[in-house]
């Protein structure tokens, strides 16, 4: 009897590990310097161009909204420009990016390869309130055929190349920004790690 009270308290601790653990990969971007690559590359990065002026990037997860993005990398930016000893920076280019990756469940070739290998007549169509879908001899009907899932994960990064400076910010510049106010305004609405 003992032991089945340590199995089933050991099994609850386990499931409920895992579920916090799903629900931490559930969540927006921190912010933190940049980890993976490619697609699943989530955080700040900041490369030096000359002595004064870098380029500066983060990218948010597919839960992280273009907002968040944008605000963690004029964040980024502002404490960049402070841990180097400078007053205020310039945005002399900026631009956010969005990237769009489709995804089907189960996936292509889940079944095994057809009579002619993985390949085959097939074609894609958008199917309203579905999206994009596709269709091959081989899978069935696209009007009937529900089995399918199809998701679409949208992620946004934000880069910008900043020019630092000291002194007073320029007041007629209007992508100058004083970087300690920034760090002060913002700093509140910024998610680090637990």
């Amino acid at each position: 009897m003992k032991y089945k009270r340590l199995a089933r308290g050991t099994a609850t601790a386990l499931v409920a590990s895992g579920l916090l653990v799903m629900a931490g990969c559930a969540t927006e971007t921190a912010y933190r310097p940049a980890t993976g690559t490619g697609f699943a590359r989530a955080g700040y990065s900041d490369r030096m161009i000359e002595a004064n002026r870098y380029m500066v990037s983060f990218a948010g997860n597919s839960y992280t909204a273009r907002d968040t993005v944008e605000r963690y990398l004029l964040y980024r930016s502002a404490e960049l420009t402070v841990q180097h000893g400078y007053d205020y920076f310039i945005l002399s280019d900026r631009q956010t990016d969005k990237r769009t990756r489709t995804y089907t469940s189960p996936g292509p070739g889940a079944f095994g390869p057809g009579p002619y290998g993985y390949w085959g007549p097939s074609w894609r169509y958008r199917g309203r309130g579905f999206g994009w879908r596709s269709w091959d001899p081989f899978w069935g009907d696209p009007f009937w055929d529900r089995g399918i899932d199809v998701t679409t994960v949208d992620k946004y990064e934000a880069n910008a190349e900043i020019v630092l400076g000291r002194g007073p910010k320029p007041a007629n510049n209007v992508r100058a920004f004083d970087a300690r106010e920034v760090m002060a305004n913002l700093g509140p609405s910024i998610v680090t790690p637990q």
